[in-house]
């Protein structure tokens, strides 16, 4: 070899390989708190707000360099494990819990205010995630109420929420339910919304074309238990989307914890390479092209082929990972927030 092709292969390796950009790195941030943050809703370069335990709510406007601590008042007892925020000013914020403790609250004034808009009075309800199809129509998502996953629409960009009748939601496995993790057991994309399960025999995703108020449910091949299924969805759009998941009491091991669909949730497919951990995050670097990101408490991975193949990049602990706007965030415990070089 000349020495003019070696170099030249230098260069390309020490790039991340043929066709492969370099690998990335948190760029992990300052927020002043130490609360856990599974709440994650990326806007922009410069605006992301996160969410978490002990009623906090974050906000930047500057690309993460400083962060406001803007949560509702009287609300230290809560844990808010997502969020979903149109811009710097308008937001919608989901407390987790059994009963009254599943509660949303809105902004619209960028935190400096907040009203409650639901508060949950059925002590077998539990909510988990919150996610809007557009500005206007949302839905948020509870554990089985009566054999079966309960639905919460707002038509107003969350300012009134009604329970939507059941008769079109197929009936849930013994033990099934959603994971809070990282606000991402409910996604929406393109006017479609999907959610994932775990706890029952099956890891399933649920599929709606109707704004929530009908849905399908496919078996996937990632595996559950009584800790284990699919932690986190992302679609790019309404047929490419990924899962990711695994055992929360198991996070060093992961067998078949990630897979990819090409029909919007149809079918299944394990990656070819999968993380081989527990991974409670996951999202699609934009609307176009194969790279995406899953995240969890032992470290991160980058796929550059749309889900097929997984590779680590850093062993840092975070719950969440959201891109907007060419710029990617993730968070986690002791208020640990990072943006993507």
């Amino acid at each position: 070899m000349s020495m003019v092709l070696a170099l030249a292969f230098a260069t390309v390796l020490g790039a991340g390989g043929f066709g492969r950009p370099p690998a990335p790195s948190w760029q992990v941030l300052d927020t002043g708190t130490t609360a856990r943050l599974r709440g994650l809703a990326a806007v922009s370069e410069r605006v992301a707000w996160a969410s978490g335990t002990g009623g906090t709510v974050l906000r930047t406007v500057d690309g993460g360099r400083t962060w406001q601590q803007v949560g509702p008042p009287g609300t230290t007892d809560l844990q808010f494990r997502d969020i979903e925020a149109f811009d710097a000013w308008h937001a919608v914020v989901l407390s987790i819990g059994e009963g009254e403790a599943s509660r949303v609250y809105v902004t619209d004034d960028g935190g400096r205010s907040w009203t409650e808009t639901f508060r949950n009075t059925d002590p077998a309800a539990f909510y988990d995630c919150v996610a809007f199809l557009d500005r206007r129509h949302g839905l948020a998502l509870s554990d089985p109420v009566g054999g079966r996953f309960r639905i919460l629409a707002t038509h107003d960009g969350g300012r009134h929420w009604t329970v939507q009748p059941t008769g079109g939601m197929p009936d849930a496995l013994a033990g099934e339910f959603a994971f809070a993790a990282s606000g991402t057991c409910l996604v929406a994309a393109k006017g479609d919304a999907w959610f994932a399960t775990g706890g029952g025999a099956q890891a399933r995703v649920f599929h709606s074309a109707d704004g929530g108020r009908h849905w399908s449910v496919t078996a996937s091949p990632i595996p559950s238990g009584a800790a284990a299924g699919i932690f986190s969805l992302a679609f790019q759009d309404r047929r490419r989307g990924l899962a990711v998941g695994g055992d929360f009491l198991v996070p060093a091991a992961a067998p078949d914890g990630a897979a990819t669909t090409r029909d919007g949730g149809r079918t299944w497919t394990v990656a070819k390479t999968v993380p081989g951990e527990y991974r409670s995050g996951a999202a699609w670097r934009g609307t176009h092209g194969d790279t995406a990101y899953a995240v969890g408490p032992t470290g991160s991975d980058v796929t550059y082929d749309g889900g097929r193949t997984w590779h680590r990049f850093d062993t840092g602990s975070f719950d969440s990972v959201q891109c907007a706007g060419g710029a990617c965030w993730a968070s986690g415990e002791a208020g640990r927030i990072g943006r993507l070089r």
